[in-house]
C-alpha cells in the first residue's frame, strides 16, 4: 500500500488511486468534480482551535503544532484515525488531499506519519 500527498488545487489523476480529503473545510474554489474525492476524512483533520492557532500565528513553531496535532490524533481523533486506517488498507494507492500551500509543513504530513504507524 502506497500513501501519497497532493494539494487539492492540483489536477486529479488516475494514478492518485483512492483520494481522501483530509481537511476539515472544503477547499475554497474547488468543485467536487475537480477534486474527485472518494472519502472526506474531516474528523481526522486538526481541531478548529488548532487550525486557527496555526494559521493566525505568523511565527508559529512547526514542531509545537505537529506535537499538538499528534496529541489530538492519539486522543479525541483516535477513533476517526483508526477508521481511516481501516479504509486506507483496502486500497493499493491512497492520496491524501489537502489545501495548504506549504507541502512540508501541513497536517497531511503528520497524518501520513500517524497512518504509517497504524499500518
Amino acid at each position: 500500500m502506497e500513501l501519497r500527498r497532493k494539494r487539492a488545487y492540483d489536477t486529479a489523476e488516475s494514478a492518485d488511486g483512492f483520494r481522501v480529503l483530509v481537511d476539515r473545510l472544503w477547499p475554497r474554489g474547488v468543485s467536487k468534480e475537480h477534486a474527485a474525492i472518494d472519502l472526506w476524512a474531516k474528523d481526522t483533520a486538526p481541531s478548529p482551535e488548532l487550525r486557527k492557532d496555526w494559521h493566525a500565528a505568523s511565527d508559529a513553531d512547526w514542531g509545537v503544532y505537529a506535537d499538538r496535532y499528534r496529541a489530538e490524533l492519539a486522543g479525541e481523533s483516535a477513533d476517526a484515525l483508526e477508521k481511516l486506517a481501516a479504509e486506507v488498507k483496502k486500497h493499493p494507492v491512497v492520496t491524501m488531499i489537502y489545501s495548504l500551500h506549504d507541502e512540508q509543513h501541513n497536517h497531511a504530513v503528520v497524518l501520513e506519519e500517524a497512518l504509517r504507524e497504524l499500518l
